[in-house]
């Protein structure tokens, strides 16, 4: 199995469709952009996905939620995981790689996201925060995909104005 699909299937294994993503682009982006529709959104996912450093990003932060999870690591560690503190930040550290690959608009996107929580983030939000599974590292990585596919809509709407 390649990597891409590994992520994807990482994703689904924590109940997160690609099309779950596709709606919080969809709510990031559909004020600014008329007309604009999920499957458009979808497609924008489907572009982050494509980049090498996102795929690892993904598979990367599930391999810790599901390690800390599984209490496989120092309790010291795990405890400070698991316990998701605002504090921490490794998790938006980890996910802020996504971001920086898409542009500013990106990284901004991201903060609303991770400040609201719209959608299956704050799913797996609540998910983590009630011990139910540690999604610690999930729910900002879904934040940044997002957030970036929303960039990709805003920059590919610029460059259709520029070229008219």
């Amino acid at each position: 199995m390649e990597l891409r699909e590994l992520a994807i299937k990482k994703l689904e294994e924590r109940g997160v469709k690609l099309t779950d993503i596709a709606d919080i682009t969809h709510e990031l982006q559909g004020r600014y952009l008329e007309g604009i529709t999920c499957d458009e959104c979808l497609d924008m996912v489907n572009q982050v996905l494509d980049k090498r450093e996102v795929i690892h990003t993904i598979l990367t932060g599930i391999a810790i939620d599901e390690v800390a999870e599984k209490e496989l690591i120092e309790k010291e560690i795990c405890d400070l995981i698991r316990a998701d503190n605002g504090l921490y930040g490794m998790d938006e550290i980890l996910a802020l790689g996504i971001t920086n690959l898409f542009g500013s608009i990106a990284l901004t996107n991201f903060g609303y996201v991770d400040k609201n929580k719209p959608g299956i983030i704050g799913k797996v939000d609540r998910e983590g925060k009630e011990h139910i599974r540690c999604h610690t590292f999930l729910d900002d990585i879904i934040g940044a995909i997002a957030a970036s596919a929303a960039a990709r809509l805003a920059h590919n709407k610029e460059d259709i104005k520029e070229a008219l």
